[in-house]
């Protein structure tokens, strides 16, 4: 995720997201000041996190969400990395 995106909670708010769509993954923050996510589930799970990306929580102000494909690990949880 590109914009504010860091210091305003979101990989906090984006892991309990994550975690009540009962997805897989991480979200970190990366040096550049983007916010990078893995995240494993159905389609369906996928899509209703990348909408609630485009959002954020209240104070994000996110610019532009970029999905990419990856390979699965087969986890079983979703965390925030640091």
């Amino acid at each position: 995720m590109e914009g504010k995106v860091q210091g305003v909670g979101y990989r906090a708010a984006c892991c309990r997201q994550a975690q009540s769509l009962g997805l897989a993954g991480w979200v970190r923050n990366r040096s550049d000041g983007r916010v990078e996510l893995e995240a494993e589930g159905s389609a369906e799970q996928l899509q209703a996190l990348r909408l609630w990306c485009e959002r954020g929580p209240s104070l994000a102000r996110v610019g532009r969400v970029t999905t990419l494909p990856i390979g699965l690990t087969g986890a079983d949880w979703f965390e925030v990395l640091s």
